[in-house]
């Protein structure tokens, strides 16, 4: 067992794996990675039941399109709060570190089609910018 950081004055002993134990990402290698708050705990940005639509739409539409797993895939992952409370859902797609706001079922859609696929940035519907360096 091993110390994790100091986390607000909390000690929390967490488990550590030996150099030989494999860890292997569920989907295979991943080449952008889409998080959106859904199901919060205490919905700001927008209703629980909007934010839970756009989630179960964009899952469903990445296995449609055949992109939801295997080497290259989109990985995704619903998180409880991006921090941003004002004009949910929202969504950031890295590695491009695009930030969209108001992510409807309609604009996961575009983002899917246009941002993902095509490669073109659903510009009218973002709000930040932080991609990630290549130098990590």
């Amino acid at each position: 067992m091993g110390k994790a950081q100091d986390c607000g004055g909390l000690d929390n002993e967490i488990s550590t794996m030996s150099s030989t134990e494999k860890i292997s990402i569920p989907t295979g290698p991943y080449v952008r990675h889409i998080l959106i708050c859904a199901d919060q705990t205490k919905p700001k940005c927008a209703s629980r039941e909007s934010t839970v639509v756009s989630w179960n739409y964009l899952k469903r539409r990445l296995d449609e399109l055949n992109i939801g797993s295997g080497e290259g895939c989109v990985y995704r992952s619903k998180v409880n709060c991006l921090r941003v409370c004002g004009k949910g859902p929202i969504a950031v797609v890295y590695p491009e570190g695009v930030w969209y706001h108001s992510v409807t079922p309609e604009l996961a859609e575009r983002i899917l089609q246009e941002h993902v696929l095509g490669g073109k940035i659903v510009e009218e519907f973002v709000f930040a910018r932080n991609p990630l360096s290549v130098d990590i």
